[in-house]
């Protein structure tokens, strides 16, 4: 099999699944006061410290979630409910399906949502800010790199400006985590989210930045997590969250490079196959994602050939992926919608070898009837 699916999510590595295994071990609850419990509570603040760290954060700031998914939700809600808040946030039209959805249906509890346009790249404009800021906002809510396109956004730009009108600013981080170098303290930034699965570590676990001194809504009553989010901790999720994490902070600059590498070494063979579009290819990207459409061809038509083939991959976002409307994120860069609605995303991982590209380029190729390229030219 050939997995081309890590921005779904990727498999979780045998350090990550050991240090789980201990975890359960450690069984005690790390609010208790006994023997037990402080083993516990050890094991929770050492892993607060390792995540932090490869976020640029400080432990206090960080405070663990289910996921990328509800720290979003409590960054928007949280926004809102902040004595004399504004009913206004500011979000790009280009942010993941889910996030999008539950911010729009907030329009209908009187909440005025604007959505910010993006440039043919795929873009955040920074004046489409600027203009919005025109007037008072909750929040400003953007993507650092998009789930379909893997464009990276102009975080510090767009921060600085709703800075400047002391509008608070939450940025959705979920691909970019363990991906690239992030840091929170010099994004200058309020809130960050963010998902252990997307970078090797388990699934339901995630984690909300609160810069430290920021007052903001508790998000479920009770003392865990600093009082912000009550409920027993998932300690052995934490855990692997720490393990994925720390090998993360070792390797994700070399790895960025190897899959740079292999994805420009990818798209330029994708390239000269008649009516292939990439999406986003004029932009900065994420090293491992590559969003494609050919002209004539559907999504279900190169997915199915791919599965055909052994090789996983997905339509857009893998909670969209499937669907019968157009991408999004790839409407709002102008894209025609039948374009779009083609639209395929690759994203390389850890297991990416050049020749599995090689196999998939034949695939699609082979769909257009072009003549195959010789593997050497992923090489």
């Amino acid at each position: 099999m050939i997995y081309l699916d890590n921005n779904a999510t990727t498999r979780p590595l045998p350090e990550v699944v050991d240090a789980m295994t201990a975890a359960l071990a450690c069984w005690g609850n790390p609010s208790s006061k006994h023997t037990l419990g402080e083993e516990a509570k050890r094991l929770l603040a050492g892993a607060r410290a390792q995540v932090a760290a490869l976020v640029d954060a400080q432990p206090v700031e960080l405070i663990f979630t289910s996921g990328a998914s509800e720290s979003n939700h409590h960054a928007l809600l949280g926004a809102l409910r902040r004595p004399g808040a504004p009913q206004r946030v500011i979000l790009s039209a280009i942010e993941h399906s889910g996030y999008l959805k539950s911010a729009l249906q907030l329009r209908q509890q009187g909440v005025e949502v604007v959505l910010l346009d993006v440039d043919g790249a795929g873009r955040i404009r920074p004046e489409a800010l600027q203009h919005a800021l025109h007037e008072d906002a909750a929040l400003v809510s953007v993507m650092a790199a998009n789930n379909e396109t893997g464009v990276l956004q102009p975080v510090e730009t767009l921060a600085e400006l709703a800075r400047g009108r002391g509008v608070p600013v939450h940025v959705d981080a979920t691909q970019m985590v363990g991906k690239l170098p992030l840091s929170f303290s010099r994004w200058h930034v309020d809130l960050v989210s963010f998902s252990a699965h997307k970078f090797h570590g388990p699934k339901g676990v995630g984690a909300l930045l609160i810069r430290k001194g920021l007052s903001w809504p508790v998000l479920l009553g009770g003392q865990q997590e600093r009082a912000r989010r009550g409920g027993t901790e998932n300690l052995p999720g934490i855990a692997g969250f720490a393990a994925a994490a720390r090998h993360a902070m070792a390797s994700q600059v070399a790895e960025a490079a190897r899959l740079a590498s292999l994805r420009e070494g990818l798209e330029s063979v994708l390239a000269r196959i008649p009516g292939c579009v990439i999406h986003g290819r004029a932009a900065r990207r994420l090293p491992n994602t590559t969003s494609l459409s050919i002209a004539g061809l559907s999504a279900d038509k190169i997915l199915g050939e791919l599965a055909r083939a052994g090789i996983c991959a997905s339509s857009g976002a893998a909670c969209s992926s499937g669907g019968s409307d157009p991408s999004h994120v790839l409407l709002a860069m102008g894209v025609e919608p039948a374009l779009a609605l083609g639209a395929v995303r690759l994203s390389l991982g850890s297991d990416t070898e050049a020749h599995q590209l090689s196999r998939l380029a034949e695939v699609l190729q082979g769909m257009c009837h072009s003549q195959p390229m010789p593997a050497a030219a992923l090489g």
